[in-house]
């Protein structure tokens, strides 16, 4: 389960910059990188290893998800959401979110985004449904700062990590109904990814622990130490492993819980967000590698 340095992919004007989140996009295997600092969407073949393309135009950009051709941009420097087609690299619609959009789901079979607000000191945080097509919304205010947000396979429900009080908050989609809160037994619920097959929801927490959660019932099923405080998490469904991306000191926790063993590969301080490449592969989103840190073995 260890990870290996497969090589490092340059991306312009990274030294010394600030990466957010990033996805992969299957049907055209390229991966979209938030680079926050920059205003801007990086773009990388995966295939080839190589830089694509620096798209201009994403304020403070931070949370990204992408399927199916599309690639949807949370702008928190302008309360919006951008979908961008993956093949031609050009932005197809700008929507108006709340302040400072930041997590992001889409559900392709009810054409809608999901964007989860931090607020600022007139708006309170909230989680919202955007049609992509057409004037629907639907929103629900939130019991506390928002981070990241997946949806089940059945695209029914979202599940939204809330970081105090820390917890996943549970909706019904479209109209974000039944709203059910799921506590956790560790401080600020932060990076998220869910096993679909098995029904299992992992949150990474800044208190230090990586939580099971059944998405059935809502009940906590095991829990592993971390080794700091993490950011981004992926579960590889093709692997069954969970990765952490740990900013300080810089590394990434492995943990396989059919197992419960753990391993970590260190990266870089300041190495905090990353995107599962399927099948096998982990990108590191890092200043101090100038940009992407290649791992394989995912």
């Amino acid at each position: 389960m260890s990870l290996i340095a497969a090589g490092t992919i340059e991306i312009p004007n990274s030294r010394g910059s600030a990466f957010d989140h990033g996805a992969f996009e299957a049907e055209t295997r390229r991966v979209f990188i938030a680079h926050t600092a920059r205003d801007s969407l990086e773009v990388v073949d995966a295939d080839t290893s190589q830089h694509l393309a620096t798209l201009r135009g994403f304020p403070e950009a931070a949370g990204v998800v992408a399927g199916e051709g599309r690639v949807l941009v949370t702008n928190r420097g302008s309360a919006s959401l951008a979908w961008v087609d993956a093949r031609t690299l050009e932005t197809r619609t700008v929507l108006n979110t709340g302040p400072r959009p930041n997590g992001v789901a889409i559900v392709p079979s009810l054409q809608v985004a999901v964007v989860a607000c931090i607020g600022d000191d007139t708006h309170a945080p909230q989680l919202q449904i955007l049609g992509l097509e057409g004037d629907r919304k639907w929103s629900v205010d939130l019991p506390g700062r928002p981070r990241w947000c997946v949806v089940d396979a059945k695209e029914e429900r979202v599940f939204l990590a809330i970081r105090n009080p820390s917890m996943v908050l549970v909706a019904t989609l479209p109209e974000l109904k039944a709203v059910q809160h799921w506590p956790l037994p560790s401080d600020g619920a932060h990076g998220m990814d869910i096993n679909h097959a098995a029904n299992l929801l992992y949150v990474a927490c800044d208190g230090g622990l990586l939580v099971e959660v059944d998405v059935r019932s809502g009940q906590m099923q095991r829990k592993w130490p971390l080794a700091g405080v993490p950011d981004a998490t992926f579960f590889n469904p093709t692997s069954g492993l969970v990765h952490v991306a740990i900013e300080d000191p810089g590394l990434i926790q492995t943990v396989d819980p059919r197992t419960g063993t753990s391993t970590q590969f260190i990266t870089a301080k300041g190495a905090k967000t990353t995107t599962l490449v399927e099948p096998d592969r982990l990108y590191v989103f890092s200043p101090l590698h100038k940009g992407v840190l290649d791992l394989k073995g995912a």
